[in-house]
């Protein structure tokens, strides 16, 4: 039920949110609860987004990487083909910023790819230098080659 996805998500987000912040300290990081590490198909993955909601996974090793409801645009186009704006994501991993020439002008971007598999997956938009894209500061391109529908999308 919705009431039920509900407490799902808090409760999910708030273990997540204490597993993560453990990490830092090595001693601290055994008092997260054995069940908020999954596995799956022998592969241990930094953050699982909640079963109830739609969401987009890594097509190389099935990592989530956001939740539909982070979805802002899916008009986008990246290096390889179409691709979607998301807001925020999980289990990336983000190099370098460096300026590039879009085709919306000149961005600060920084690559991002999958912390499981490495793969290039999109971008980050770091600076706007035009006024009229200083929405995407801070939100993230991935391509659709990169990414597959998981989770309740039947």
């Amino acid at each position: 039920t919705a009431l039920a996805c509900m407490f799902q998500c808090f409760f999910c987000q708030r273990a997540q949110q204490s597993c993560s912040s453990s990490r830092a300290s090595p001693e601290l990081s055994q008092e997260c609860p054995a069940e908020m590490v999954k596995m799956t198909r022998s592969k241990t993955f930094q953050a699982y987004l909640p079963n109830c909601h739609r969401t987009y996974s890594c097509v190389h090793c099935r990592a989530h990487l956001a939740n539909h409801d982070e979805l802002i645009s899916k008009s986008f186009q990246g290096s390889q083909g179409r691709a979607y704006l998301f807001n925020s994501v999980v289990n990336v991993g983000c190099g370098p910023a460096e300026e590039r020439v879009l085709l919306t002008g000149l961005h600060a971007v920084a690559d991002i790819y999958c912390e499981n598999c490495k793969t290039t997956l999109g971008w980050k938009y770091e600076h706007a230098f035009e006024s009229s894209q200083k929405y995407k500061e801070g939100k993230f391109i991935i391509e659709l080659a990169h990414m597959i529908k998981d989770n309740g999308w039947e």
